[in-house]
C-alpha cells in the first residue's frame, strides 16, 4: 500500500519536465533507483492544499511508451503495472506548446492506458514567438481532461497547476477513447483479457506487443503471451506503426481546431543564431573559442583568490606552530589536518569558475548545441551518436556520465561508451592539472591575449577527448559492433541564464567538492601524517642520531630540516614509497610522488592533498611556505635537480590524463556492467596507457 498519492510527471525530452519538478518540490526531493534497474528515480514532495502532501515522481523523458533504452523502459514498466509502487494516481503530461503535435502522441497513449491525466502546456512563450497560439479551453473540452497553461522555467502557472492536481486527485476522472482496431487485434485483446484479467483494451494489447519488455511479468506469463501472439499471428511492429499513424491522424484533426498559426512562419532568433553556432566550420571554431575563454578564466580570474587561500593556510600554519608547543599533537594539527584542508580549499575558486561557465552554457541552451556538434564529429570515429551526452557530462564527473549511458539502446555501444568515458578529463583532475601547470608553464601571454597556462590546460582536456574517440574507434573493431544507431535531441530556444540557478549550481558543486572529496582528502592526509611520522622499531630514532653525528657543525635550522627529511624517509610511508620507487623511477618520480600516486586511487584530487602533507612533514618547520612554493623548492636528493622539473611535471600530467585512479568510477562501472570483468579490463588498459605515455614524455623531455 502506498502511503502517499503519487503524481507522475511525464513528457518528451526537453519539454520542461525537470524545471516543473524543481518548481513543485523545491528542496524536498531525493534521488534513488527504480527497483530492479539502475535508472535514476527522482522523487519529491509537494504540498497542495492545507496539509495534503503528494509524492511527485519525475519519470524519464520519452516520446512514446515504446522504449528504445533502459530509462524509457522504466516509463513502460511503471505505467503498465497498476501494482507497481510508483504507479501514478495522476499523470501530469508536460507538453512543449511550440511542437504540440509530437508531444500529444505520448499524452494519448497515457490516457488510453487508463491513467487519470492533466495536460500541461509549457513553453507558451516559445510558441508565441513562432506565431503559434493555442485555445486551451477548447482543447480541454475536446480531450475531456484539464489543460493547464504554464511557464515552468519562470514558475508561472504553478499555483494553478497545484489547484488542478488537487481537484483531480479528489475526483480521479479518467477519459479513455482508444482507437479502433481490426478484428484479429480485438480477438487478441479478448484472449489476453480472459487469461490475465486486464480490462483495459490498450493495456492488454501492450502486454501482447511488448511482453519481453515487461519485467514484472513472470517467465511463464511471457511464454503464455508469446503463444497468444503466435496463435493469432499478431505482428507487434505492424500494430505499433499502424497505431502511431492512426493517432497522428487523430491528433492532426484535434489540433486543427485549437491551434492557430499566424501567417507565414517567421525565422526565429534561435534559428538565426543556430545557422552560425551549428555551422559545419564556424560552429567548431566558436566552440573552441568558448573553451579557450573558460580555461583562460580558470587561471587568470581564479589566480588571485587561490593565492589568497594558499597564503592564508600558510599563515594559519605559521601562527599555530609559533604559538603552540612543539609536540606530536600540534604536528598532527598543522602538518596533517591543516595541510590537508589547505589542499582542498585552494581549488575552490577554480571549481567554482569552471561550473559557473558550464551552468551558464546549459542555462542559455548552448550546451545542447555542443552535443549536436559533437555528434557530427563522433560518428566519424565509429561511436554512437548517443555517446555524446556521457562524454560531455564526464567533464564534470565520470560517475553520473557513465550512468547516463543507459539511454543507449545497443549494449555494445553502451559498453564502449562506458569504457572510454573516464578518459575525458573530469573536474577531479583539475586540481592536479592546475598545480603542476603553475609549476612548469610560464604565466605569460601568447599573441598578447592567450595565457600559456590556460592553453596548456585546454590541451590536456583536448588530449583526453581525442583519446576517448580513438579508444572508442578501436573498441568498435574489437567488439565487432556494426550496429547503426541514431541520435535525436530537441534543441531548446536560447534563453537568458537564470542567475539564481547558476549560483545554486556553483554552491552545490563546491559543497560536493569540499564535503565529499574533501572528507576523503582530509582523512587520507591524517592517515598519511601518522604513517609519515612513525616507523618500524627504532629506525627513525637511529636515523636521527646518525644525522646529528654526521653534521656537528650545521646550524640548528639546517639540522632540523635534515632531521625532518630522514624521519620521513624512515617512516612507514617512506618505506612504502621506497618499495614502489623502482617501478616509477623511469617516469621521473621519486618515492614521495609514489606515495601520492597510491593514495590518489581513492580519488584523483587526493594527489594534491597528499603532496601537501608529505612535503609539509619533510619541510623546515620555521620556514613554512605555500603549497606551490614547497613543491617548487623541492629538490631530488639523488640528482640535485628540482623534483618537479619540466619533464617530471609533464610526465605526471600525462599520467593523470589517462590513469584510471578513481574507486567510485570503478564501482559504478561494476554496477552498470554487472560484473568485475569490464572494470578490471578498464583499469588495466588505462593504467598501461598512462604508464607508457608518461614514460615516453619523461624520456623525451629529459
Amino acid at each position: 500500500m502506498k502511503n502517499k498519492q503519487v503524481v507522475a510527471l511525464l513528457g518528451n525530452p526537453n519539454s520542461g519536465k525537470s524545471s516543473l519538478f524543481n518548481q513543485l518540490t523545491g528542496l524536498r526531493q531525493k534521488i534513488g533507483n527504480f527497483p530492479g534497474v539502475t535508472v535514476d528515480k527522482k522523487v519529491g514532495f509537494c504540498r497542495l492544499s492545507g496539509s495534503m502532501d503528494v509524492e511527485i515522481l519525475d519519470l524519464p523523458g520519452t516520446y512514446s511508451i515504446y522504449p528504445n533504452s533502459l530509462d524509457e523502459q522504466v516509463v513502460l514498466e511503471v505505467l503498465a503495472n497498476p501494482k507497481n509502487p510508483d504507479y501514478p494516481d495522476l499523470a501530469v503530461v508536460v507538453a512543449d506548446a511550440s511542437n504540440l503535435k509530437r508531444n500529444m502522441l505520448l499524452f494519448e497513449q497515457i490516457s488510453d492506458l487508463g491513467v487519470p491525466a492533466i495536460l500541461a502546456l509549457n513553453m507558451l512563450d516559445v510558441a508565441e514567438e513562432s506565431g503559434i497560439s493555442i485555445n486551451s479551453g477548447k482543447l480541454s473540452k475536446i480531450l475531456g481532461i484539464p489543460v493547464v497553461e504554464l511557464n515552468a522555467r519562470e514558475g508561472i502557472g504553478i499555483e494553478g497547476l497545484k489547484h488542478t492536481i488537487f481537484n483531480q486527485l479528489q475526483h480521479k476522472k479518467t477519459h479513455i477513447n482508444p482507437p479502433s482496431f481490426d478484428k484479429k487485434t480485438e480477438t487478441v485483446f479478448e484472449e489476453v483479457k480472459s487469461k490475465f484479467g486486464v480490462e483495459n483494451k490498450y493495456l492488454a494489447l501492450q502486454y501482447a506487443a511488448q511482453a519481453q519488455k515487461l519485467m514484472f511479468l513472470g517467465e511463464n506469463q511471457q511464454k503464455d503471451l508469446e503463444e497468444i501472439v503466435k496463435k493469432h499471428n499478431f505482428n507487434a511492429d505492424k500494430f505499433q506503426s499502424s497505431e502511431t499513424i492512426e493517432r497522428y491522424r487523430d491528433i492532426s484533426g484535434t489540433l486543427e481546431e485549437v491551434v492557430i498559426e499566424e501567417g507565414v512562419k517567421k525565422e526565429t532568433i534561435t534559428e538565426k543564431i543556430d545557422h552560425i553556432l551549428l555551422h559545419k566550420i564556424w560552429g567548431y571554431v566558436i566552440f573552441l573559442g568558448i573553451l579557450f575563454l573558460i580555461f583562460q578564466s580558470v587561471f587568470t580570474i581564479a589566480e588571485a583568490p587561490m593565492d589568497l587561500i594558499d597564503q592564508g593556510v600558510a599563515m594559519v600554519n605559521d601562527f599555530l606552530k609559533s604559538n603552540l608547543p612543539d609536540n606530536q599533537l600540534v604536528s598532527l594539527l598543522t602538518d596533517g589536518l591543516v595541510a590537508g584542508i589547505g589542499g582542498v580549499l585552494i581549488f575552490i575558486p577554480q571549481i567554482a569558475f569552471l561550473f559557473a561557465f558550464i551552468s551558464i552554457l546549459e542555462e542559455s541552451g548552448y550546451m545542447a548545441r555542443v552535443v549536436v556538434l559533437m555528434d557530427k564529429l563522433i560518428r566519424r570515429f565509429g561511436m554512437s551518436g548517443k555517446s555524446v551526452v556521457p562524454l560531455i557530462s564526464s567533464m564534470a564527473c565520470a560517475v553520473p556520465a557513465i550512468m547516463s549511458a543507459r539511454t543507449i539502446g545497443s549494449w555494445k555501444d553502451r559498453l564502449i561508451t562506458i569504457m572510454v568515458t573516464p578518459l575525458m578529463s573530469c573536474s577531479a583532475r583539475l586540481p592536479i592539472y592546475t598545480i603542476l601547470i603553475a609549476l612548469v608553464v610560464p604565466n605569460t601571454k601568447a599573441l598578447g591575449f592567450f595565457n600559456m597556462q590556460g592553453v596548456a590546460l585546454m590541451g590536456l582536456y583536448l588530449l583526453g577527448f581525442f583519446s576517448a574517440l580513438l579508444a572508442g574507434w578501436l573498441m568498435k573493431f574489437m567488439l565487432k559492433s556494426n550496429e547503426r544507431s541514431y541520435f535525436i535531441m530537441e534543441l531548446p530556444t536560447y534563453k537568458k541564464p537564470r542567475w539564481k540557478q547558476v549560483g545554486f549550481t556553483i554552491l552545490e558543486k563546491v559543497k560536493t567538492f569540499v564535503f565529499e572529496a574533501g572528507k576523503v582528502i582530509v582523512a587520507i592526509s591524517i592517515v598519511l601524517w601518522v604513517l609519515a611520522s612513525y616507523g618500524p622499531s627504532d629506525k627513525i630514532e637511529q636515523a636521527e642520531k646518525a644525522v646529528i653525528a654526521q653534521n656537528p657543525t650545521l646550524e640548528q635550522s639546517q639540522l632540523d630540516s635534515k632531521i625532518a627529511s630522514v624521519r620521513l624517509e624512515n617512516s612507514y610511508a617512506g618505506h612504502f614509497g621506497k618499495f614502489i620507487e623502482p617501478a616509477i623511477r623511469p617516469l621521473g618520480y621519486d618515492w614521495k610522488i609514489g606515495i601520492a600516486l597510491i593514495t590518489s586511487f581513492a580519488a584523483r584530487e587526493v594527489f594534491v592533498g597528499t603532496v601537501s602533507t608529505i612535503y609539509s612533514i619533510g619541510a623546515d618547520a620555521e620556514n613554512e611556505t605555500t603549497i606551490k612554493e614547497r613543491l617548487r623548492n623541492e629538490v631530488n636528493a639523488e640528482t640535485g635537480q628540482p623534483t618537479f622539473s619540466v619533464a617530471t611535471s609533464f610526465s605526471l600530467l600525462i599520467f593523470y590524463v589517462f590513469a584510471m585512479m578513481c574507486m567510485s568510477t570503478l564501482a559504478v562501472v561494476y554496477r552498470e556492467t554487472k560484473g568485475w570483468k569490464w572494470p578490471i579490463i578498464q583499469l588495466v588498459y588505462m593504467s598501461v596507457l598512462a604508464y607508457v605515455s608518461a614514460f615516453a614524455i619523461y624520456q623525451f623531455l629529459s
